[in-house]
Formats: C-alpha cells, sequence, structure tokens
C-alpha cells in the first residue's frame, strides 16, 4: 500500500513523472508539478484517452479551440485521443499532483 502523496521532494525544478501500474491498455502515473507548464506552442497530441484528476493542489489546463479551464483538487475530466491540449500553469505551493490514467480507446470509438 502506497499514499500519493507521500515521498514529494520539497523542490521540484523539473515536473517528476512516476508510472504507479501498467500494461498494455493502462498506464496509472502520479505527477508531480511545481510552477511547471507546457512550452509555449506545445500541444499535447496523445493515441490513449487520457483520465486526470488533481489530487493537490490547482493547474490551468487549455484545450485547444476552448477556453482554459482551472483545475483544483478534487476536479478530473476525460481527455480523448488526440484532443490536443496543454498545461498553461501549475500551483507551485504546495506542489500540484495529479493522478493520470492513459488507457486505449474503445475500437470503433
Amino acid at each position: 500500500m502506497e499514499n500519493l502523496l507521500r515521498h514529494i521532494p520539497k523542490d521540484v525544478p523539473d515536473e517528476l513523472i512516476f508510472t504507479l501500474a501498467e500494461s498494455d491498455t493502462v498506464r496509472i502515473e502520479r505527477i508531480v508539478s511545481s510552477g511547471q507548464s507546457s512550452p509555449e506552442g506545445f500541444w499535447y497530441d496523445q493515441e490513449w484517452d487520457e483520465f486526470v484528476l488533481v489530487v493537490q493542489g490547482a493547474a490551468g489546463l487549455e484545450i485547444d479551440g476552448e477556453p482554459e479551464r482551472t483545475l483544483k483538487h478534487g476536479d478530473w475530466l476525460v481527455i480523448p485521443s488526440h484532443v490536443r491540449h496543454r498545461v498553461t500553469w501549475t500551483q507551485a505551493d504546495p506542489p500540484t499532483v495529479w493522478l493520470a490514467v492513459h488507457h486505449r480507446p474503445k475500437v470503433g470509438a
């Protein structure tokens, strides 16, 4: 048994991504952000659907063509595959802790 909020370093100069579990069809990650954001002009365009939950902290998320969303602890959403998105900001103190579940989209979806 573990806890998502344990073992978070005080200084996080780069975003930390730790894979908690993985199979051929799913990958579960804990992501720790401390003021990081996507580089200017960079967009994620992923092959897999992604469920993302902010466990601690807050962040700004922009989905291409939509206004920026503010996610706070407890907020979650599903980003379908190939929907371009980027992180515009993350809270540094306390660090923003995300739970991300990447999973293959349904066949025929």
